[in-house]
């Protein structure tokens, strides 16, 4: 599943730094796909479910974490868009299904102070035993999958071309333009270019194929 992307194009310590890392894109399952049922805590232990969601135009499912230097880079930018497009009709989520117990600072407290620290206005989701990305086929962090009221996945893929280091803006200008798009009543073009980021942490032997 990992895979090297040279996507940093300057030549600075930071770009160097992530350049050495395992870079992981989406897996890009087929549009069309329902979205999996899901009944995950939130940071405050509150259960939230897919069908809290019915009569939504769409739906967002973010897999994301703490610490993955691909997420803070992009963070302050994934707030925006949920302040900008949750009043507008489409539900938001973010979860988190690292493996706690080599990665800490994904842990379910982290989670809660993230959430806290930096304001999020959608749901942070603590996947524990990970089937919830599994269900969705996550890949990487962060990993983007949205979907339409009949709960269909119309776009899969990144944020926009922003990675650390490569001095793209956080626009988020491809998932923007696809929910746009689906709150238009309009097509999302099926053109799209995979997220890449951090490999999910998985548990031994949750890992998929």
């Amino acid at each position: 599943m990992k895979k090297s992307c040279p996507v940093l194009l300057d030549t600075g310590p930071a770009a160097r730094q992530y350049r050495a890392m395992a870079q992981t894109p989406s897996t890009m399952i087929a549009l069309g796909t329902p979205a999996p049922d899901f009944a995950l805590p939130d940071t405050e232990g509150r259960e939230v479910t897919r069908d809290q969601f019915r009569g939504q135009k769409g739906l967002l499912a973010m897999f994301i974490c703490n610490h993955c230097p691909f997420v803070i880079h992009l963070r302050s930018g994934l707030v925006e868009m949920g302040r900008t497009y949750i009043p507008r009709g489409i539900a938001v989520l973010a979860v988190s299904s690292n493996n706690v117990e080599t990665h800490p600072d994904d842990s379910p407290q982290k989670m809660k102070e993230d959430a806290e620290r930096f304001d999020y206005p959608f749901p942070y989701l603590y996947d524990e035993d990970q089937s919830v990305a599994r269900a969705y086929r996550a890949a990487c962090t962060p990993d983007f999958f949205l979907f339409d009221e009949n709960r269909r996945l119309v776009y899969r893929g990144q944020f926009d071309d922003a990675r650390p280091g490569n001095q793209h803006p956080v626009t988020g200008k491809d998932l923007k333009a696809a929910m746009d798009a689906l709150l238009a009543n309009q097509p999302v073009a099926p053109e799209q270019k995979p997220s890449i980021g951090c490999n999910i942490k998985w548990k031994p032997g949750n890992e998929p194929n």
